[in-house]
């Protein structure tokens, strides 16, 4: 195993642990994170648009470290190889174990089994000229830059999609105060103040950072996620393949497709279900995670037979099914903003469809929703307001319609890759710039952003 990982067939890899690579002006990028394409988790298809943006402008060199798909279901891991050169990005994938993640002994041995030999990679070679972006996919990737750092030059990027270990306290994983806790605070500490940069995805995440760890406020960077707006686009339901075969071209139907987890509030939506029997309505689950059983426990037991619970679609046909719907839904559950993000709420915009939001009061969610009028926000639990808009969209599709219409117009000033890319691209850049040197332009001059 240690053999493979230090051992290299091709030396223009940035994936490399050791060695400098031969004379190249572009900046030397390596991701790791647990998920990439062709694996169903969201984060990993992100990072792979992301990489793959990057790699296209010219001024990056990008590589991937990540482990065979192992996210959803065995139904869903698709064969991928060990080393790849994937739409211009060095993808290397590490054989770790693939437990359900669902159990918590099985979700510590797949991060053990990564981490170890990613570490191993790490701390060994030396680390030159290289930026590595390190993700919270496992939620502790993070100490494995921050102890690099400590034994050789190694300049790193942190990229927080999930705070840990402030989900596992809410969860309930772990007690707060407690010896893990602490010491998984301590451990981020260590990772967040030794970062040249660390991206989050909204404000409130950037509060999280900067107060709970000290870090000095410009060195963190408020980078939405994204949706590629090529693939994912506008189509009439009518022409939906999904909406036909599943019989939602006529009634009104609400979608939610994603993840089913535990940090997304689906009981609101169930309620407003039942007061909506009998009416010409759909509610359609696409996905899967730790509630899954538990929606289809309660779409039996209260009787829903206007509420349909599907599996993952595949991604090549996912414009489709996002199609498939008259409005979409985005909830993120108490408790949870700044500690996760709901990052659906950019694909839902991408195809133009209205947004029926659930969160909290003091939510960017809310405030995005309402303040650009692409749908409408709701209390969690306030299952009757939310009856009452559906049957009110119901009766006015022309609103609908024009929502539809600004929630794609959104999407295409904020949301899309290429300017989240972009934003992705002077971070990184910067933090190269800083340890190593200016980025030279194609022409050879140094690039104004990083001189």
């Amino acid at each position: 195993m240690v053999s493979w990982i230090l051992r290299s067939p091709d030396r223009h890899d940035p994936t490399l642990s050791g060695g400098t690579p031969e004379v190249d002006p572009r900046v030397q990028l390596v991701i790791l994170n647990h998920y990439y394409v062709p694996d169903v988790a969201s984060t990993g298809h992100l990072l792979s648009e992301l990489a793959e943006e990057l790699a296209q402008r010219g001024d990056f060199n990008v590589g991937v470290i990540t482990c065979r798909p192992c996210y959803g279901p065995p139904e869903t891991w698709l064969p991928a190889p060990q080393r790849e050169r994937r739409d211009g990005v060095y993808v290397r994938r590490l054989e770790a174990t693939r437990f359900s993640k669902d159990r918590l002994w099985g979700r510590l041995t797949n991060y053990a089994t990564f981490m170890v030999p990613l570490g191993v990679r790490q701390f060994f070679r030396a680390q030159r000229r290289r930026v590595y972006l390190y993700t919270t996919n496992p939620p502790f990737l993070g100490i494995i830059g921050a102890l690099t750092s400590m034994i050789r030059r190694h300049t790193y990027v942190m990229l927080l999609h999930d705070a840990f270990p402030q989900m596992a306290v809410w969860v309930g994983t772990i007690r707060e105060g407690g010896v893990i806790d602490r010491v998984w605070h301590f451990v981020n500490r260590l990772s967040y103040r030794r970062a040249k940069a660390t991206i989050v995805l909204c404000e409130r995440a950037k509060d999280l950072i900067c107060d709970t760890y000290a870090v000095p406020r410009e060195r963190v960077h408020v980078v939405p996620n994204w949706a590629d707006g090529t693939k994912l686009f506008p189509v009439p339901k009518l022409e939906s393949e999904f909406a036909k075969a599943q019989g939602l071209v006529e009634p009104f139907t609400v979608l939610y497709s994603g993840n089913l987890g535990l940090y997304y509030e689906f009981e609101t939506l169930l309620d407003a279900a039942e007061l909506l029997k009998g009416e010409a309505f759909r509610l359609v689950f696409v996905g899967a995670g730790g509630k899954r059983d538990w929606i289809e426990s309660e779409i039996k037991r209260r009787g829903l037979e206007n509420t349909l619970l599907l599996p993952y679609q595949p991604f090549e046909s996912l414009n489709d099914s996002l199609n498939a719907c008259d409005a979409s839904l985005v909830t993120i559950t108490h408790g949870i903003e700044g500690i996760s993000f709901p990052s659906k709420l950019y694909s839902s915009l991408a195809v133009g469809k209205p947004i029926l939001a659930l969160s909290e009061e003091r939510s960017e969610l809310r405030s995005l929703v309402q303040g650009r009028d692409v749908g409408y926000w709701f209390r969690l639990g306030d299952a009757e307001n939310l009856a009452l808009i559906i049957r009110r969209m119901m009766a006015d599709p022309a609103h609908c319609a024009e929502q539809g219409e600004r929630a794609r117009k959104l999407f295409e000033e904020r949301y899309t890759l290429e300017v989240c890319a972009s934003r992705y691209a002077d971070i990184l850049a910067g933090a190269w710039a800083e340890d190593i040197g200016p980025v030279p332009k194609r022409d050879g001059t140094p690039s104004p952003a990083t001189a």
